[in-house]
């Protein structure tokens, strides 16, 4: 198992490599960037999404798409026409983009193997303050999401599964599939309309994590207060995940429970409970251990803009949102090596369960 964790950590570094040296291709063809988005200011033409531009300094460790030098007349950069040569050129030091491209490529893993993101070309806070302060939004609703979901799925799927074809099963599928045909943010949006003010009670708040004020409350009306803002949002967002694992659930343990030695287990003597939870559970609960991980990230970190958008919360989701509108590319990079980097180590520890689980899984008899 030692060298098995080896070859993966190992394997790690490449596809890191790969992930970002094909996004920071694509970001030298994609139109716009940083000095653009100063030019359009200047102009009185920039369209951004929230993030006004303050002149901050820039990070080598970054995307572009200028040349070293470019006057007004051959300027690449739309716009750029009746400016100065002097201030492009100053703008193309600031922002690290004076230098060749595979220049700015090699000294952003350098920072990255450093964990040096830069800064915020945009706001006047580093790529780490700035994670870091939209963070505990994207722990809120990811990781309470992630709880509800599999404490109630699992159990729900393990019961139709033994109620297979039965009125329990019947009713419950039509509720997971009601729930799993409706988006999250449609859903949000029904929740908003019901319980937020929106055309009937004015139960839930519409606005923040905490209240404003938050810090003078005592400990206990800290936690209500807490649960009381997030509790729509993690609704909405538990209600597609629920229904996909309750699913993924049932078939999983139909199939263990069609198997043969189920049927030795059960002739045997053994009781219903024994032979589920005893012998089924540890098998079928594999496919479930599989999609731990990607399930994590995936509620963490991805698809809760449009729910941050809605409860005007302000997290990951509209911090990658405005920074590739903005082409704030420190940003953009930064969370992108954070998050796959995380993505892949929790890969790693889904392998870990595995063989926890289930101790007869050999992973050194499996290429990485």
């Amino acid at each position: 198992m030692i060298a098995y964790l080896v070859r993966r950590m190992l394997f790690v570094i490449p596809t890191l490599f790969v992930i970002l040296l094909v996004n920071f291709v694509i970001i030298q063809f994609a139109p716009g960037g940083p000095i653009e988005q100063i030019i359009a200011e200047i102009q009185g033409t920039a369209v951004g999404a929230g993030a006004r531009v303050t002149g901050g300094g820039g990070s080598e460790a970054s995307g572009g798409t200028a040349s070293a030098g470019a006057g007004v007349q051959d300027s690449s950069y739309r716009g750029a026409q009746g400016l100065d040569p002097e201030f492009i050129r100053e703008l193309e030091q600031q922002f690290g983009f004076d230098k060749p491209v595979h220049e700015r490529f090699i000294q952003m893993l350098v920072n990255y193997a450093k964990f040096d993101f830069g800064d915020s070309y945009f706001r006047d806070q580093s790529v780490v303050s700035l994670v870091i302060d939209k963070m505990p939004v994207s722990i809120s609703l990811g990781l309470w999401s992630f709880l509800i979901a599999y404490s109630i799925s699992i159990p729900l799927g393990i019961r139709k599964a033994v109620k297979d074809g039965q009125a329990f099963d019947v009713w419950t599928s039509t509720v997971v599939v009601v729930g799993y045909a409706i988006p999250a943010y449609l859903f949000a949006v029904l929740l908003i309309v019901l319980f937020a003010g929106g055309s009937y009670w004015q139960i839930f708040p519409l606005r923040g994590l905490v209240s404003e004020d938050f810090d003078q409350l005592s400990t206990i009306g800290q936690i209500a207060d807490y649960f009381w803002h997030i509790f729509l949002p993690i609704m909405a967002l538990s209600i597609g995940a629920f229904a996909n694992l309750t699913m993924l659930t049932k078939n999983s343990f139909l199939d263990q429970i069609n198997l043969q030695y189920v049927q030795t287990a059960r002739a045997k003597g053994l009781s219903e409970n024994r032979v589920l939870y005893g012998h089924v559970f540890r098998n079928a609960m594999l496919i479930i251990i599989a999609g731990f991980p990607s399930a994590f990230i995936g509620m963490l970190f991805t698809g809760t803009f449009l729910i941050e958008v809605l409860f005007s919360l302000d997290g990951l989701g509209r911090l990658g949102f405005e920074s590739v509108v903005n082409r704030d590319y420190p940003v953009v990079f930064g969370t992108l090596y954070a998050f796959t980097l995380l993505g892949l180590l929790m890969t790693i520890i889904r392998d870990i369960t595995y063989a926890f689980v289930d101790p007869r899984i050999d992973f050194e008899a499996r290429d990485v």
